[in-house]
């Protein structure tokens, strides 16, 4: 039997889809152990639950940060290895329309809170980084210290649509309010864009008449927690390799995307 993956999480609520990754971890249907739970939220009840199964847990209080931050921004230090100009050139987070101090803010607070994630995390090694419900983003910095390896993505997340539809913090919301007949969710590879990292796995519902937005994140939440595991099992076999692909458009113009390729069982 191939060796067990650890699996770090990252949660900011009540880690719903955590308690089914770690059931699947626990029958065996992944091979992998779950060694810490971290969080952005002191209250997150996820935590408590994590600490009731013997993980290790931690918080990194982000809007504590942020707002000391913006209070008093000449009393904080950056990561030596911070570089604000490369990590706004790779960021596809924030509209170019955004003011400059505003991106600048964003990407200087959230490397502060990122700078204080690593160190908490380094002290639990792991394979995988799954975000199950942490509802915020991440930067190219932390992203690059994560995804060492060219190619091969190490921070998965799950997002309530059918991307690359309603990307955001909202999307069985959004899915409802646009009216679509079809409702779903996403297991994605974290990039440096919102929501747009290659799609390893998804799945869909009908959405009725009388369905309304609490019927169908029910609806979704119920196929979350049997998605996320399938993909993390995924990743434990080795069966995920991400690629390069070149696709042409209605006009003739090239473009790359990187996709998810899922190997057959040998």
């Amino acid at each position: 039997m191939e060796k067990k993956i650890r699996i770090g999480m990252l949660i900011s609520g009540s880690g719903t889809n955590m308690e089914a990754i770690v059931k699947a971890c626990e029958k065996g249907t992944i091979n992998g152990d779950v060694v810490f739970v971290g969080s952005d939220n002191p209250a997150a009840l996820g935590l408590k639950k994590a600490e009731k199964k013997k993980i290790p847990t931690f918080v990194v209080y982000y809007a504590e940060i942020i707002r000391n931050f913006k209070r008093a921004p000449e009393e904080h230090f950056f990561p030596d290895d911070f570089d604000l100009e490369d990590i706004k050139i790779k960021q596809s987070l924030i509209k170019k329309k955004t003011s400059t101090k505003k991106i600048s803010t964003f990407i200087e607070t959230r490397a502060i809170a990122e700078a204080a994630l690593l160190e908490k995390m380094s002290a639990h090694p792991f394979d995988l980084l799954v975000l199950a419900g942490f509802m915020r983003n991440l930067t190219p910095y932390f992203i690059d210290r994560v995804n060492t390896t060219p190619g091969k993505p190490r921070i998965m997340n799950i997002h309530p649509a059918l991307l690359p539809a309603f990307a955001g913090t909202d999307g069985y919301g959004d899915t409802f309010r646009h009216g679509c007949k079809v409702g779903g969710c996403t297991v994605h590879f974290i990039d440096y864009g919102e929501d747009s990292g290659p799609i390893i796995g998804q799945r869909s519902f009908p959405i009725e008449k009388t369905d309304t937005i609490e019927s169908i994140r029910k609806k979704g939440l119920a196929l979350e927690y049997k998605l996320y595991p399938e993909c993390i099992r995924l990743f434990a076999e080795g069966r995920l390799t991400v690629v390069k692909m070149t696709y042409a458009d209605a006009k003739g113009n090239l473009s790359q995307r990187s996709v998810v390729k899922i190997a057959q069982v040998q």
